[in-house]
């Protein structure tokens, strides 16, 4: 066996800094949410002032999607390599100046352009975000920890969403874009002091240290193996055949495809489909469009986290069945949001699809981390990214083309039914979980002390 890389010296940090690291990527994913969600808000005024289409607004939302999701995998395999502190904070300043640059644009090329410029900025927080808080939190807290941190893209959702609509109808759109680009640069450079990087799979070597030290204190039994994680990166191909060898990965794919493609949608289209079938104002519908899904969201996933963990240390695949929950129970409240016509059932389904989504978003990265080793989990996190949103692209597109050629001569009326047609995706999504959950982890799942970590002493 060749002899392992040593691992660079680590910063001390007290044992509460891996909730200080959750904390600070609370505040970094908030405006990495804010700022691609602002511009839906404003779909309206861009309508009014530019005459944009249903075909080219969708466009505009889906310029970031494309290139959000096939620059994933590059900046997850980059991210296995290179201080991924460098890459969130690198990133966060480069979006946050092209959100600046969104209240410039007059053109649809324009919008085009710096929503896909965006997408590479954002492209590399994910994976290097998700990568580095797993090298924080072991099995034990990682969903807890992930479900924390998910709670801040629905109030990065809100917030967009609401202050976009917000500035744009008291002081003309462009502002809300000039307010979230400057407060993310200037997080970004506060951070820079107070965050830090970590090896690639110390939660894990806690872990089994823990481990070995209980089991020092019964001499009568067996003494394990010392686990000792492979920080040395792989190459391409062991990547590949690292993540994509285990069928759990490919279901885990495929769920988060579906449930991306439908929350895209509502993402997207949900101010837009409140002003135009029910008329709101556009403050109101950039509030109530975030507020109702996202503020539910909120409230669920960390119960859903906490649940997860749970279920994880009963069953192998505790986490994806979970997430398998939460579709399975927002099938039903996607297509009422698309069918009714009442405003009250109206938002009451948007509130139980958020709780729904919430579940199922509190273990998205959790869920695949427990399959794939932690050399290749920022790879694995770009690779989900990649599929999730560029399957969940094409969404806002298929609405918009629904929307224009449907079969209703009523736009308004082509839209609910395509956002109803969500239920289907959300139904196929839930049945690869349960796939997933119930017949190929116990085969795929990473142990505590893995069979490619092990070095017998």
């Amino acid at each position: 066996m060749s002899p392992e890389k040593p691992s660079k010296p680590q910063r001390v940090v007290g044992p509460n800094y891996k909730w200080a690291v959750v904390a600070m990527f609370w505040c970094i994913c908030f405006f990495n949410y804010a700022d691609r969600q602002a511009i839906y808000a404003v779909f309206p005024a861009l309508k009014t002032e530019f005459g944009f289409d249903a075909v080219q607004l969708g466009l505009i939302g889906s310029a970031f999607m494309w290139v959000y999701a096939f620059g994933s995998p590059f900046a997850g395999f980059i991210a296995d390599r290179v201080s991924r502190k460098h890459l969130i904070l690198g990133g966060c300043l480069f979006w946050s100046a092209i959100t600046v640059m969104t209240g410039w644009c007059s053109k649809l090329w324009h919008f085009v352009t710096v929503r896909a410029l965006e997408g590479v900025g954002e492209t590399f927080y994910f994976p290097s975000a998700m990568s580095l808080m797993g090298d924080y939190h072991n099995r034990k807290t990682r969903s807890r920890a992930f479900s924390l941190h998910q709670s801040s893209v629905y109030a990065g959702t809100i917030g967009g969403g609401w202050l976009g609509a917000w500035f744009a109808e008291h002081h003309g759109w462009r502002w809300g874009f000039y307010l979230f680009g400057a407060a993310g640069m200037l997080l970004a450079l506060v951070l820079y002091r107070f965050l830090h990087d970590r090896a690639r799979g110390a939660a894990e070597r806690e872990e089994a240290e823990t481990l070995k030290a209980e089991k020092d204190r019964q001499p009568e039994q067996p003494q394990p193996a010392q686990a000792a994680v492979d920080e040395t990166p792989p190459t391409v191909f062991e990547t590949a055949r690292i993540i994509l060898r285990k069928p759990t990965v490919w279901l885990l794919l495929g769920g988060f495809m579906a449930a991306n493609f439908v929350a895209t949608i509502f993402l997207t289209w949900t101010p837009y489909f409140l002003v135009e079938k029910f008329h709101f104002r556009l403050t109101n519908a950039g509030l109530s469009g975030s507020v109702f899904i996202h503020l539910a969201s909120a409230i669920s996933v960390p119960f859903a986290g906490i649940l997860a963990d749970r279920w994880a240390a009963r069953h192998p695949g505790g986490r994806m069945l979970v997430q398998a929950t939460g579709l399975v129970c927002g099938i039903v409240f996607v297509g009422l949001v698309g069918l009714t016509n009442n405003v009250t059932l109206l938002l009451v389904a948007m509130a139980c699809f958020g709780m729904c989504k919430g579940f199922y978003d509190s273990n998205v990265f959790a869920s695949v981390y427990d399959v794939v080793e932690p050399r290749a989990r920022a790879s694995a996190a770009g690779l989900m990214n990649m599929v999730g949103w560029g399957g969940g692209a094409l969404g806002p597109l298929a609405v918009g083309l629904a929307t224009k050629y449907g079969r209703h001569a009523d736009p308004v009326a082509n839209m609910s039914e395509a956002i109803a047609f969500g239920s289907v995706v959300y139904l196929v999504g839930a049945v690869l979980l349960i796939l997933a959950g119930l017949v190929f982890v116990k085969r795929d799942i990473v142990t505590r002390v893995a069979r490619h970590e092990i070095t017998t002493h």
